[in-house]
């Protein structure tokens, strides 16, 4: 890779990070609607996974122009880890507070922004072996290599978003169980779509895993990206039944962003896809996959331009059209690591 394109590359998740930021900052100063008391906070905190995919794109790239020391070993991990804790409190503190109904949808869907963001971070965790994949996947054999790391040490990093995965899940059955309040309505199928992705998240940090231990077999081929693409499409679905069957105005935020969130998880696919279809063999398709996060931002951004012609000139979008910009951003963020991805592990 060509040392300017790793700057590029690497630029593209703190520039989206920035825009999150940024974009909720302006948001905030709108002042006492709520609204954008909602709204702000949850973008900002978007912010945080395009920081934890900075995390994950740095470490695989230092380590494709080998400038890759152990001071960046232990502070991108590090610094991704924080990040998302710092986020994943302000989620909870949100909750705790519970003056209005906005602070307890804000607070569940910040918190599940930062259980993404360890997920990510585990993603980048996982990838400090990652120079070892072409290596394994050039290999006839599927001994794994003495510089990888044990067996126990892959389990604990796909369970760190299995269980990040399953925290969600249960909240989000548990908000699910009294739909008829409202903020547990939102609340509940955001958080359902979050756990989609942390589950998605779960087949990346496993197929990165095994390639590093050089013991990714048959069934990892098929079974990951096919875990991702349910997932994503379970978003898609439920948003459109929300907003299909549910004519109030409160189902409209839901909706539009559980199909945002199913862009994420195709997005993510596309780096699943893309470790499958290289390992061990060579693909045609595998240049292609690059396309989907990009397919993807494209479908959040004008998604939210359409909102404003469908609902204009309602206040209901307020919320849905931010989101999905910050969805977008992230998106976009994605479409450096599958770049980062395809060059690293291209013949």
């Amino acid at each position: 890779m060509n040392y300017y394109f790793s700057i590029f590359y690497r630029a593209i998740p703190l520039v989206m990070a920035l825009i999150c930021f940024f974009g909720g900052y302006l948001v905030l100063k709108v002042g006492g609607n709520p609204d954008a008391l909602l709204t702000g906070p949850i973008l900002i905190s978007l912010g945080t996974i395009c920081l934890a995919l900075f995390c994950t794109a740095a470490t695989i790239i230092r380590q494709i122009i080998k400038k890759y020391s152990e001071l960046y070993k232990i502070f991108l991990p590090i610094f991704g880890y924080i990040v998302s804790l710092i986020t994943c409190y302000y989620g909870y503190e949100f909750i705790h507070i519970y003056t209005y109904p906005f602070h307890f949808v804000t607070g569940h869907v910040v918190l599940g922004v930062g259980f993404i963001s360890i997920c990510v971070t585990t993603v980048a965790l996982s990838s400090v072996k990652f120079s070892l994949i072409p290596g394994n996947s050039s290999s006839t054999t599927e001994i794994p290599p003495k510089e990888a790391y044990s067996k126990t040490s892959q389990n604990i990093l796909i369970g760190i978003p299995f269980v990040c995965a399953w925290v969600l899940w249960i909240i989000a059955f548990i908000l699910l169980n009294h739909s008829n309040i409202i903020e547990n309505f939102v609340a509940g199928f955001v958080t359902m779509g979050i756990a989609a992705i942390c589950t998605s998240l779960i087949g990346l940090v496993a197929s990165i895993a095994k390639q590093v231990r050089n013991e990714y077999k048959r069934f990892d081929r098929y079974f990951w990206p096919a875990l991702v693409l349910i997932m994503g499409t379970i978003n898609v679905i439920a948003g459109i039944l929300i907003l299909t069957l549910n004519k109030e105005n409160y189902a409209v935020a839901p909706g539009y962003v559980l199909i945002g969130l199913g862009m994420i998880c195709y997005s993510i696919s596309s780096k699943i896809l893309l470790l499958a279809f290289v390992w061990k063999r060579e693909s045609k398709l595998a240049g292609k996959v690059t396309l989907i996060p990009i397919l993807t931002a494209l479908f959040c951004l004008v998604l939210s331009s359409f909102l404003v012609i469908i609902y204009y000139p309602t206040n209901v979008i307020f919320v849905p059209d931010r989101v999905l910009t910050g969805l977008g951003a992230i998106c976009f963020s994605l479409f450096s690591i599958v770049s980062i991805l395809e060059s690293a592990t291209s013949k």
